[in-house]
């Protein structure tokens, strides 16, 4: 499609505003871990390495820290087992509510996270009798991020069909061997991908992790709530901020060089 020299001008203008509003920000969060002004003065009078070793020293960091790899690690695993399953079970198989299922698999990552929280906090305190600690932050952070894994697994095995696998049943595999040797290496981008992104949304994640965390179980994302408005911690808090989001990045680019470079996904 052919567009005119002003409308490709406002197109433009439109995308370097957009992506403005979201990186300038991030970036005056990096660039402050660095400031040797604690008050964040601006422009920075220079530059400094002590906020981030002051971070690195810090208990409360490295013990919130380790919560959300333990977090995201344990939520990141449901979600593979679970988001597979019923990837497979929705393409491969013709049953009574099938899109009905899908539609409730998805849904979770579109409500608002203060109304998942509040509904997993009932059922953990009320029904089921569940003390809130590191096991309800995992299975809260698991109902959203099985559809990352879900939605990647489902799309591969639309693009990968049958043809592959009937194939190999006609030269006398059974359904292990052809999974092993056929399906899986041909998914397993698809997996790997998911899984990055499912570690990405639980290692940030902060409203669902607020309803669902017992006393004493702190995430990073929570750890900066808590300390934000301490003045003694902001310099702190901005280093453990842009770690957030360094960390956050990687494995979301590492997933979408994975989905765009695998030549089953073209």
């Amino acid at each position: 499609m052919n567009l005119s020299r002003t409308a490709r001008a406002a197109l433009w203008t439109a995308l370097v505003l957009g992506l403005g509003v979201v990186y300038v920000p991030l970036g005056v969060v990096v660039l402050n871990s660095f400031n040797s002004d604690r008050t964040f003065g601006w422009p920075p009078p220079g530059f400094t390495l002590q906020w981030w070793s002051a971070a690195w020293r810090s208990t409360g960091v490295r013990d919130a820290l380790w919560t959300s790899v333990q977090a995201g690690l344990g939520a990141t695993a449901i979600a593979l087992v679970l988001g597979t399953m019923a990837a497979f079970a929705v393409q491969r198989y013709r049953f009574f509510g099938r899109d009905t299922v899908s539609l409730l698999i998805v849904l979770p990552i579109a409500l608002p996270g203060i109304v998942t929280g509040i509904a997993l906090s009932n059922t953990f305190h009320s029904v089921l009798g569940v003390p809130l600690g590191l096991f309800t932050v995992i299975v809260g952070h698991a109902t959203f991020c099985v559809v990352t894994v879900f939605n990647n697994v489902l799309a591969r095995l639309r693009r990968m069909g049958l043809n592959v696998e009937e194939a190999s049943a006609d030269l006398g595999a059974d359904t292990f061997t052809t999974f092993r040797l056929v399906t899986f290496p041909m998914m397993r981008s698809a997996l790997l991908a998911g899984g990055l992104l499912a570690f990405a949304l639980s290692f940030d994640e902060i409203i669902v992790t607020t309803f669902t965390a017992g006393a004493g179980v702190r995430t990073l994302p929570i750890w900066i709530f808590e300390n934000l408005f301490r003045p003694n911690q902001a310099p702190v808090v901005n280093v453990v901020a842009a770690a957030l989001v360094i960390v956050s990045v990687v494995p979301i680019y590492f997933a979408q060089r994975l989905s765009g470079g695998d030549p089953q996904t073209r």
